[in-house]
């Protein structure tokens, strides 16, 4: 179920009680006369099963509700009612299968976010990355693997794909593009230091790395997992099942072919950079192809199960 809060206009409460309570699917309505402060107006509060949230966001958004109030939506997480179950079977299909399109814009929005602390963890999995890389360490990549926030703005790419969202395309473009820009700039920079101090030698970047090697020499086997990888995530954000994005973040080799193509590059090593960086696109390529395909597909279903189910 999730949860609205509105701040409605008193003059367009009426409306917005009558659209709430025609929309199937939507229970426990309460409005508070007078109660809202800043915006002024009423508060209107409701409970809607999740596989019809989205048609009601945006019948509130066409009221232009958004604009003249505000519109607030919380996930329930506990509902014991009677009359929330009945909104839950009467509203076609799965809640685990809606897709609920502002939440997941305004979601991704805020992880391709171009920050200090978005570069801060790809900058620090990079070079936990270089560390594994060097030392031939699977489980230095894996940790890396999973620091790293560079899912963020491939799904913010994604979305922005199918909903038409250019400001959203861009903004996710540039934290990807800056973000990886960045963080190899300061591995190199790290490497060296590495270098300095002993730490770090050619020779065992160079030496037999039976557990990393695969990170310079790219295949198609990395572009199927990584649209395997791709349609993945973009489910776990689409379904609220955050946890798997954890699976799918140690899934495909796109820190730690960042970092090794930054450590080769501080060692002149042009052969695997060209292929690291070529691994790093390869797997950046597939995840938004796979995870393009799956909103869309996502998109076409849903509508398909809206129409068959709005006869009745």
């Amino acid at each position: 179920m999730l949860h609205l809060r509105l701040i409605v206009p008193a003059d367009r409460t009426d409306e917005v009680v009558r659209t709430i309570e025609k929309r199937v699917g939507t229970t426990h309505l309460v409005v508070l006369a007078g109660a809202a402060r800043d915006p002024s107006g009423d508060v209107v509060e409701c409970d809607v099963a999740r596989e019809a949230g989205d048609e009601l966001i945006n019948d509130l958004c066409a009221l232009g509700i958004n604009d003249s109030g505000a519109i607030s939506v919380d996930d329930v997480g506990l509902s014991l009612s009677k009359r929330a179950e009945k909104a839950e079977k009467d509203a076609p299909g799965e809640g685990a299968d809606a897709v609920v399109w502002e939440q997941l814009t305004e979601a991704t929005h805020e992880e391709s976010t171009l920050s200090v602390t978005y570069v801060a963890f790809l900058s620090l999995a990079t070079m936990i990355a270089a560390c594994g890389v060097v030392l031939d360490n699977a489980i230095l990549i894996v940790g890396a693997m999973a620091v790293g926030p560079e899912f963020g703005p491939l799904a913010g790419i994604c979305t922005a794909l199918v909903q038409r969202r250019p400001r959203l395309a861009v903004r996710s473009l540039v934290a990807l593009v800056v973000g990886f820009a960045m963080a190899m700039a300061l591995t190199v920079v790290f490497s060296l230091g590495m270098n300095a101090t002993g730490l770090f030698t050619a020779t065992m970047l160079h030496g037999d790395r039976p557990n990393t090697g695969f990170i310079y020499a790219p295949d198609w086997f990395s572009f199927v997992v990584g649209l395997l990888a791709g349609a993945a995530g973009t489910l776990s954000l689409t379904s609220a099942k955050s946890g798997a994005l954890v699976g799918v973040a140690i899934s495909v080799t796109t820190v730690p072919a960042a970092a090794n193509a930054a450590v080769a590059l501080g060692y002149g090593d042009l052969v695997q950079t060209k292929g690291s960086v070529e691994q790093l696109l390869l797997n950046l390529l597939a995840i938004i192809v796979a995870g393009t395909l799956t909103l869309l597909t996502q998109k076409y279903f849903w509508a398909r199960q809206r129409r068959r189910t709005l006869p009745a």
